[in-house]
């Protein structure tokens, strides 16, 4: 037996609680609800961040908070496909075997160690105290080796890494650089044309956060009285439209919190200006907006046929979003209506209609800078699902609208097979009908494509990627 003295213990450390950082556990909170309930982050996060900002605790929720949460909720959703490249590179188990709630901090992490200016010692200590608040001491290690890993290289570093070669497999490589799905890239590719600096251009702009686009309804507001905010400027092309340089709330701009204006792409504005510009043979009275929710374009519309002594007829086939449409149009210089109708199987007359735009449901690859969220959820075979509803509604149109009138056929989705295919496809079942030549009638805009139609874009014109044909029944 041993006469050696036993060396004494060390003291325990005494357990320190996790600190509570409101910023991140509400960026966590709102990732957990776009990935639980397929929730869209533009409409998950203003309830946080309003409900964050009513907080009456020692710490108060300001606006510098509101901006890093924003930053990192879209960021991470942004890059999601690039920082799940590097996490996968640096666990030893496929992602699919790490918990989503797990997998949502080290996004988080990853972000703020990759994406942003945060020093690299504040990223990781913050992304680990947020894993013990919401995950446990345990996983928090996990978490806290992860990130360590990830820090000993900056984003090209881990490109370089984790993205194949563009000569090997070009696609590919733009998927895991730019955070695209492939299929996404190879869509837009084929939609835009030309070589890969274009497409790259397109896809950063893609992650880029979009300025906030307000659109004075004319007879109700004007751009001047717009341009009277902070850090307002006015719209590229649209006259009735201002942009918002820095952010900012809509809500809290009176003519938007008294509907006189509103919150609208300048995409969205140009397709309902383009109808209204173009040529029709005999009267001009009747307007129809086909598939109206939530009531952006069927406002400006409204308000631009009104000017003209005509009357806008706004569809919408779901109930509440019909109620959006009207809330809307109230206060409309004009005389309108709102229905609640299937535009497949619309209640009016064919052939009742002067003007008709039909801006179709789609799967929204051009608004994918609003909502970064729907690159990851959006599959090649929804094209199929729209496929039938685009044509119907189309059709519809086509017969809704006299002889010398006009159709305008949009959607917010760059892809082929919802766009030209879709009006090759009507074309040769209306025979007695043309395209109009829709670029002439956006006059200062550049680059909208080889025509008849057009077609916008983020990184062109800095508006959503919104397409538009016009067909004109002759006979």
């Amino acid at each position: 037996m041993s006469d050696q003295p036993r060396r004494p213990r060390r003291p325990a450390k005494p357990y320190r609680r996790p600190k509570k950082d409101p910023v991140r556990i509400l960026a966590f909170e709102a990732l957990r609800a776009v990935d639980e309930r397929d929730a869209y982050a533009n409409l998950v996060l203003p309830p946080l961040l309003r409900k964050a900002r009513e907080n009456e605790g020692p710490e108060k929720f300001d606006a510098r908070d509101a901006a890093l949460a924003t930053e990192l909720v879209y960021g991470t959703l942004r890059r999601q496909g690039t920082y799940d490249a590097v996490i996968a590179a640096c666990v030893d188990r496929p992602l699919r075997e790490v918990d989503p709630p797990v997998l949502d901090v080290l996004s988080l992490g990853a972000h703020q160690l990759l994406g942003t200016r945060i020093p690299t010692h504040a990223a990781v200590s913050a992304t680990v105290e947020l894993a013990r608040v919401v995950l446990g001491d345990g996983r928090a290690k996990f978490v806290n080796a992860v990130l360590r890993k990830i820090a000993q290289d900056d984003l090209d570093g881990w490109l370089e890494r984790v993205a194949p070669p563009y000569d090997e497999d070009p696609e590919d490589h733009l998927a895991v650089v730019h955070s695209h799905p492939r299929w996404v890239v190879s869509a837009l590719w084929d939609s835009l044309g030309g070589g890969r600096a274009g497409v790259e251009e397109l896809l950063r702009a893609d992650n880029e956060r979009p300025e906030v686009t307000l659109v004075a309804r004319p007879g109700r507001a004007t751009p001047d009285e717009l341009l009277a905010e902070e850090a307002a400027v006015p719209g590229r092309w649209s006259p009735y439209a201002v942009r918002l340089t820095e952010g900012g709330e809509p809500g809290a701009v009176p003519a938007v919190a008294e509907g006189r204006a509103g919150v609208q792409d300048e995409g969205s504005q140009l397709v309902a200006l383009a109808l209204a510009a173009a040529p029709v043979e005999g009267a001009d009275r009747r307007w129809l907006d086909a598939c109206a929710g939530p009531g952006g374009k069927a406002a400006l519309l409204g308000a631009l046929a009104a000017e003209r002594g005509a009357v806008l007829l706004a569809s919408e086939k779901q109930p509440h979003r019909a109620g959006l449409v009207a809330k809307a149009l109230a206060g409309n210089p004009g005389p309108y209506q709102v229905v609640a109708a299937d535009g497949t199987r619309p209640p009016w007359r064919p052939g009742s209609f002067d003007r008709v735009l039909v801006d179709v449901p789609c799967t929204g690859l051009g608004a994918l800078r609003r909502r970064p969220e729907a690159r990851w959820r959006r599959r090649p075979e929804d094209l199929d699902g729209f496929a039938p509803l685009q044509r119907g509604l189309l059709r519809t149109a086509l017969e809704s609208v006299r002889v010398g009138g006009v159709v305008g056929y949009a959607t917010c989705s760059p892809h082929l097979a919802e766009t030209r295919a879709v009006v090759a496809d009507l074309l040769k079942q209306f025979p007695d009908t043309e395209l109009v030549d829709a670029r002439p009638l956006l006059p200062d805009v550049p680059d909208l494509g080889e025509g008849p139609d057009i077609q916008l874009w983020p990184h062109l014109h800095g508006t959503d990627a919104m397409y538009l044909a016009l067909l004109r029944r002759t006979a």
